[in-house]
């Protein structure tokens, strides 16, 4: 199985980084990190891979500067790596730009979303974030949830609890 993670900011990074040194417990994943380039400045990123000793597998480097533009050429690129690599599934940490991106993209190629951090919600659609939440949330396989509120959000928008992994339980 291939499992593809895309993270793109420095408080995602942070949340998959055993998802690497794992992998050798479980042989038959093959885990590929995609760092989709959204955090490019080196404070910003390559100094948490070099702190963490977790590398990308693939990067991309955007040329746009805005939310939108971020986006989309974010997309076109994921939608061309995810061809060649084809993962059996991505997941998709937080709430960022990235994450959405990622989301939408594998979501239109027909590969299975697991969405970590779902259900979180402010109740503020003004933030972009937000959307960002409830967008991915939407198109999501599986739902990676994080604290209690997260499952009661998603069970009050009609999501399937049976797609539920509460993490930090066992």
């Amino acid at each position: 199985m291939k499992v593809s993670i895309c993270i793109g900011t420095r408080p995602n990074m942070i949340k998959v980084t055993q998802f690497k040194r794992l992998q050798s417990e479980f042989p038959n994943i093959d885990v590929e990190l995609i760092h989709t380039g959204q955090h490019f400045d080196h404070k910003m990123a390559n100094i948490f891979f070099e702190q963490f000793d977790m590398f990308p597998d693939h990067r991309i480097t955007l040329a746009a500067k805005d939310s939108a533009g971020q986006i989309g050429e974010m997309m076109m690129k994921l939608s061309s790596h995810f061809a060649q690599s084809k993962p059996d599934i991505v997941l998709v940490p937080g709430d960022v730009n990235s994450t959405l991106a990622a989301a939408l993209t594998a979501y239109k190629l027909s590969i299975p979303v697991g969405h970590i951090e779902s259900g979180l919600r402010s109740f503020d659609r003004t933030m972009p974030e937000e959307l960002n939440r409830i967008l991915t949330d939407e198109i999501s396989d599986i739902f990676f949830v994080t604290e209690q509120s997260g499952m009661e959000n998603l069970k009050s928008e009609g999501k399937p609890g049976s797609e539920f992994i509460l993490l930090g339980t066992r």
